[in-house]
């Protein structure tokens, strides 16, 4: 008797099969495992909703065509084998990700035109970036002086796997006792962290994020919309490092929980030490956010 697969702990698209998170795999030839060869976006479901699927969609399309890759897929194509992922898992909270790698060239080539480009997909319980406590008390940010990859050698608009950099950072900030960490471009601005954007509200009660060197989160971008909605003041410039630490409030924009707020930069608490009221504010408009029709497109989870 054949046992049919278990899929509730995620489910993973491989060259074309369905196959249960635990058996996915690539080839160790292909040059996303090799080179980090390789682009992908992240959009999460909540109750049972994607959110802001068409700006995962268009910015994974864009990420595609700045690295040359094809995922040999249209946007509805994508659509399709994202929510089977999510039908299939019955997760109705989960985080969703849709990969192009490059791929592997002929054997003895190495010629990127060669390759023949390769999508896979998975969906896994929704991840957040912070735990319950880290959430509620806020995160302790450390600065470190890892300098991010220059936007002349990869441009980090395009979503991509070149880490070693954040990697190396979050390290030295863990060990340091920190939770989190931002890397800085090398001329004493802030720019990014691991998997997440970075505002500070400041000394003149300016809403600030950083506008080079960054991923133009689709998180970030909510963040955006909302401030414009509530009308909260707003830049995007340049960070500088002591702005960031003189700042009344802080928090991180990711889609691995939404804003997570900073309530200490290198052990030295932001404002009072506690969560700010405008923090608050947005915190809860972007939960309300996932309800509003204009970003909710439902998983049908029976067909």
């Amino acid at each position: 008797m054949t046992t049919a697969p278990d899929y509730s702990q995620g489910v993973a698209y491989v060259r074309g099969q369905y196959v249960p998170i635990a058996d996915a795999a690539i080839p160790l030839t292909d040059w996303g495992f090799l080179r980090s060869d390789a682009t992908y976006d992240v959009v999460t479901v909540w109750e049972g909703a994607f959110f802001r699927l068409d700006a995962h969609l268009e910015r994974f399309a864009r990420s595609c065509a700045s690295f040359r890759l094809d995922p040999g897929r249209s946007p509805e194509q994508i659509t399709e084998v994202l929510e089977q992922c999510v039908r299939l898992s019955g997760l109705r909270n989960s985080y969703v990700e849709m990969i192009a790698t490059r791929g592997q060239p002929p054997w003895g080539s190495r010629d990127p035109r060669q390759a023949v480009n390769q999508f896979y997909a998975f969906a896994v319980p929704f991840v957040w970036i912070a735990d319950e406590a880290q959430r509620t008390r806020g995160l302790n940010l450390m600065v470190s002086d890892v300098q991010r990859i220059p936007a002349s050698s990869v441009d980090p608009r395009a979503k991509n796997y070149h880490w070693n950099d954040l990697t190396m950072g979050l390290l030295g900030a863990l060990d340091a006792g920190g939770d989190t960490v931002v890397l800085t471009d090398g001329a004493g601005h802030v720019v990014e962290g691991p998997g997440f954007n970075v505002f500070c509200l400041n000394a003149q009660g300016v809403l600030v994020t950083p506008d080079q060197g960054v991923l133009e989160g689709i998180t970030r971008r909510t963040v955006l919309e909302m401030a414009q909605a509530l009308g909260v003041p707003l830049e995007q410039r340049t960070l500088p490092v002591q702005e960031l630490q003189e700042a009344r409030e802080a928090f991180v924009s990711s889609s691995g929980g939404g804003l997570l707020p900073v309530t200490r930069i290198n052990g030295k608490a932001v404002g009072d030490g506690c969560v700010g009221p405008v923090t608050r504010q947005l915190t809860a408009t972007y939960w309300a956010w996932h309800h509003d029709p204009r970003y909710r497109r439902a998983v049908q989870y029976a067909l």
